[in-house]
C-alpha cells in the first residue's frame, strides 16, 4: 500500500513563480490550498481550496494551514517588515502542525550579504533552520525575468555593477524545480539547492541581448554608488528601499550574483533557460 500523499499548501498563487506551481500541481492532479489575502484574486484551478490569511497576520495564518503537511512558502513581497512577516508564517507554520516548509530565499544569502534582501533570507533560513519544522531551500539567482526589463524609457540599463556577472534564472524553472519537490517533498526534506541561470553574464551583455532581440537600441551605463543614489532619488521610496535597488548593482560588482550550478538540470531533467532561450520565446 503506498504512503498518503501530502496535503500541501501554496502561498504566492497570486503571483507568477506561485501561481505557475499551483497550476502545475493542479495539471499533475495535486489537490492543494491556495493561502491568499484576496479570495476574489485566487486562481481556480481544479482540486484546489481557498484559505485567506496574509503573512503578517499569524493567528489567522495558524487557521489557513491547520491540516496542511507541507507548505511551499514563497517569500513575501519586499518591505521593511518582511523579516517578521515570515518569522510568523514559519511560526504559524509549525503551530498548526505543518511538517515541512519550502521556502524560496536568494543565492549567497549571509548576514554581511552585499545585497540587502539577502540578508533578510538569511535570517529567515535561520529561523526556518532552529524551528524545529522539516525544510527545504531554494536559494534561487536574480530572477532573468526581471533582469531583462532593467532597462530604462531610453534603453539604458544603468547601476553601479561595473564588470560583475550574474547567473540569472528564469522564473518557469524555479517553478518546474519546486513542482517536482511538491511531488515528492520526502525526498528533499533538509536539502538547500542553488537555482541559476546556465551561465554568468554582464549587464552589458544583457543589453547585447535585448538589442537583438527587441530591435531597441540597448546599452549598459555603469554608475558611482553616489549618481545611483541620486538616480533614484526621484522616486520618493524609504531608505531601505533604496538601498536595496542599489545594492543589486553593487551585489553583482562584487560577484555575489556569479554563481552557477547544475541543480536545475538534477532535479527537473531539462537545462537551465538562458537569456536568449527566454527572449525568444516571449517574441
Amino acid at each position: 500500500m503506498s504512503a498518503p500523499s501530502a496535503r500541501l499548501a501554496i502561498t504566492g498563487s497570486t503571483g507568477a513563480l506561485g501561481g505557475a506551481v499551483a497550476a502545475a500541481l493542479a495539471e499533475a492532479g495535486r489537490e492543494q490550498r491556495l493561502i491568499v489575502r484576496s479570495a476574489g484574486r485566487a486562481p481556480r484551478l481544479e482540486g484546489a481550496s481557498i484559505a485567506t490569511a496574509s503573512y503578517g497576520h499569524t493567528p489567522e495564518a495558524k487557521d489557513a494551514l491547520r491540516g496542511i503537511d507541507v507548505l511551499f512558502m514563497v517569500s513575501a513581497a519586499e518591505s521593511a517588515d518582511r523579516v517578521a512577516e515570515h518569522i510568523g508564517m514559519i511560526n504559524a507554520a509549525a503551530a498548526a502542525g505543518v511538517t515541512h516548509i519550502v521556502y524560496t530565499s536568494f543565492v549567497g544569502a549571509a548576514e554581511d550579504s552585499v545585497f540587502t534582501l539577502a540578508r533578510d533570507h538569511w535570517a529567515t533560513e535561520q529561523h526556518l533552520r532552529a524551528s524545529g519544522v522539516n525544510y527545504t531551500i531554494l536559494r534561487d539567482n536574480f530572477y532573468l525575468d526581471a533582469l531583462v526589463s532593467f532597462a530604462d524609457a531610453n534603453g539604458v540599463i544603468r547601476g553601479p555593477a561595473g564588470e560583475g556577472r550574474v547567473a540569472a534564472v528564469a522564473r518557469r524553472d524555479i517553478a518546474a524545480v519546486a513542482t517536482r519537490i511538491l511531488l515528492d517533498p520526502a525526498a528533499h526534506r533538509g536539502h538547500t539547492y542553488t537555482l541559476t541561470g546556465p551561465a554568468s553574464i554582464t549587464l552589458a551583455e544583457v543589453a547585447e541581448a535585448l538589442t537583438r532581440h527587441t530591435g531597441t537600441p540597448t546599452r549598459f551605463e555603469n554608475e558611482t554608488v553616489e549618481e545611483a543614489y541620486a538616480s533614484r532619488a526621484h522616486y520618493g521610496v524609504p531608505s531601505w528601499q533604496e538601498d536595496a535597488w542599489v545594492s543589486t548593482y553593487t551585489a553583482i560588482a562584487a560577484g555575489e550574483f556569479d554563481v552557477v550550478t547544475d541543480d536545475i538540470r538534477l532535479l527537473t531533467g531539462e537545462p537551465a533557460t538562458g537569456i536568449e532561450a527566454l527572449l525568444t520565446s516571449a517574441e
